[in-house]
């Protein structure tokens, strides 16, 4: 099982990607050191050099005024002077013997061409480090004067060493690293795949548990729990309109069927009669449908439409005028006022599909010798609509139920229709971006559309 894990972390994203970075963090710091290094080093030499210059110009100044005796006996009292050998000297004849100096042999390595050179020698039985030049002077005289470079040598090794240290330190904070951002990782991975694991069980209200960090894990986590929540009330909708297909649509399909049945034991006038019954019934069931279908059309994004500047006016005017004998029959009274002119860049039909929804909705819930009113105008950048009835209202709890498919709030059934109106008014104000409102109208019910201005 250890095995199994530490296998998987080692072949996460997030172990991968913290290895990288730290180990390009290491090379970084590796640069930064490298430089630190060779600027103190090259400060140090560049110090030693001038230190052996200025003594190479003032032991050649003795030798050109006074000779080789008195550079002779400049070099034997420097030495002399000298305790803890910090400068070097040797004065050496062309025939490679040694004339005055605290060195024992010529440096192996040493070169003729007045450049600088390092060397090892040894003092008191250890070896230290050297850096010299070598002065040629007249009948093959030879001097060589030199610094120790026991200070650089330490600095060289104390870099040397911090920088193997922090190489060591990178490595291994960048595996530790890795191993628990990668644990933390799957951590949070795993408690997603549990939860998207019991949701393909079939418990769509499982939910990814979002913590307090608000990080990239926790805002992942609420698109998810936004999208469930959107999946679960799909399913329970889809479910919802099942059972209401079940009910709605058995009971005139059974009507139907019943007349059909009728007919075969009625005289001839009666028939005429019940098969135009018969013919409304198959209409009002292929309204049913036609509704459904385009209110999926609509919901699933399928349905192109034909956008167009439209006057609003004459679409309402035009769908009062429609709903104007059914307001009669019930001696209701539509009152329309509008502002002059307003224009939207819509959908003709579903616009027009839209109003006479809320007409047809209006005239049914409201009682006789009532009155309608139909509101329209232009708010800043906003079209406003509002149709408000006088009938029985409804409860400020069941607004959200009455726009979904096939929900009648009547237990009787009593009032004539499937409940897919404000379904349907519902998705033609989301598909051109408007807001749909109801407000109790004490008594009755006042539905508010507002559109955005485009």
């Amino acid at each position: 099982m250890f095995y199994r894990q530490s296998k998987n972390i080692f072949r996460s994203l997030s172990f991968r990607l913290t290895i990288s970075f730290s180990l390009f963090m290491g090379a970084s710091l590796s640069i930064l050191i490298y430089f630190l290094y060779w600027s103190s080093i090259a400060l140090l030499v560049k110090e030693t050099d001038a230190t052996l210059d200025a003594e190479i110009k003032s032991l050649a100044s003795q030798y050109n005024e006074r000779g080789i005796q008195r550079l002779v006996r400049v070099i034997g009292a420097k030495v002399r002077l000298s305790k803890d050998e910090d400068m070097l000297y040797l004065l050496q004849s062309s025939a490679g013997k040694n004339i005055v100096g605290n060195l024992n042999k010529w440096p192996s390595n040493g070169v003729e061409n007045n450049e600088k050179f390092e060397f090892s020698l040894v003092i008191n039985n250890k070896s230290i480090g050297a850096r010299a030049q070598i002065f040629q002077l007249e009948r093959g005289l030879n001097l060589l004067v030199g610094r120790n470079i026991k200070k650089i040598n330490e600095l060289r090794a104390i870099f040397q060493g911090a920088a193997i240290f922090s190489l060591i330190l990178v490595i291994i904070f960048a595996i530790c690293n890795a191993i628990y951002i990668s644990r933390r990782a799957t951590s949070r991975i795993t408690e997603f795949t549990n939860v998207t694991s019991r949701i393909v069980e079939g418990n769509l209200t499982e939910r990814v548990l979002v913590s307090k960090n608000n990080d990239e894990f926790d805002l992942l986590a609420k698109h998810l729990n936004e999208m469930l929540d959107r999946l679960e009330k799909l399913v329970s909708g889809v479910k919802h309109v099942s059972d209401n297909i079940a009910h709605d649509l058995r009971t005139p399909l059974t009507r139907l069927r019943n007349r059909i049945e009728s007919l075969t034991h009625d005289n001839t006038n009666e028939i005429w009669s019940e098969l135009r019954i018969c013919v409304k019934e198959a209409d009002d069931l292929l309204k049913i449908f036609s509704s459904l279908l385009r209110i999926s059309r609509i919901e699933s994004g399928s349905y192109a439409g034909s956008i167009e500047a439209l006057d609003l006016n004459s679409i309402i005017y035009d769908a009062v005028e429609l709903y104007q004998a059914n307001a009669e029959n019930k001696f209701v009274t539509i009152v329309v006022e509008l502002d002059e002119k307003m224009t939207l860049n819509g959908d003709k039909n579903l616009c027009f599909q839209l109003i006479a929804n809320l007409l047809d909705n209006a005239i049914k819930y409201s009682p006789e010798h009532s009155a309608i009113a139909f509101h329209g105008e232009t708010i800043g950048n906003k079209i406003s609509l509002s149709v408000a009835d006088k009938g029985p209202g409804v409860a400020s709890s069941d607004y959200d139920k009455m726009v979904e498919k096939f929900t009648r709030l009547d237990p009787s059934r009593s009032y004539p229709g499937s409940g897919l109106g404000l379904s349907l008014v519902k998705v033609v104000v989301e598909f051109h971006r408007g807001n749909l409102t109801f407000i109790d109208n004490n008594p009755g019910l006042k539905v508010l559309v507002e559109f955005p201005v485009s």
